[in-house]
């Protein structure tokens, strides 16, 4: 994501202080704000294809779109947010799980 020129990388661990329960969707958020429709699909893309080489593995789903200025891929146990600046105000993931362990954050 980096190499692609996301902006505010964030790792999450969901799983800490207390936050893990029967109904935890994952374990790991990586979230990052993409500045145009273009280059939301371009770092989308890029995850795919590189996990792809890196682990052999496709998402168990996408959801949202470019022009949403949202793309979700799931992981499983890791769940990649891809967002705009506004979306990534709006929804405030960070401010949602504010008591998680940040593992890694990249201005």
């Amino acid at each position: 994501m980096e190499d692609k020129k996301a902006e505010n990388i964030v790792l999450l661990d969901i799983t800490t202080q207390g936050l893990k329960t029967d109904y935890t969707i994952a374990d790991l958020f990586i979230i990052c704000t993409g500045n145009s429709d273009r280059q939301i699909k371009a770092l989308a893309e890029n995850v795919r294809e590189v996990v792809k080489i890196l682990h052999d593995k496709l998402p168990s789903s996408v959801e949202g779109n470019t022009h949403s200025g949202w793309v979700l891929m799931d992981y499983g146990d890791i769940i990649v947010h891809i967002m705009s600046e506004d979306m990534r105000s709006y929804y405030d993931l960070e401010g949602l799980y504010r008591r998680a362990n940040v593992l890694l954050s990249i201005q």
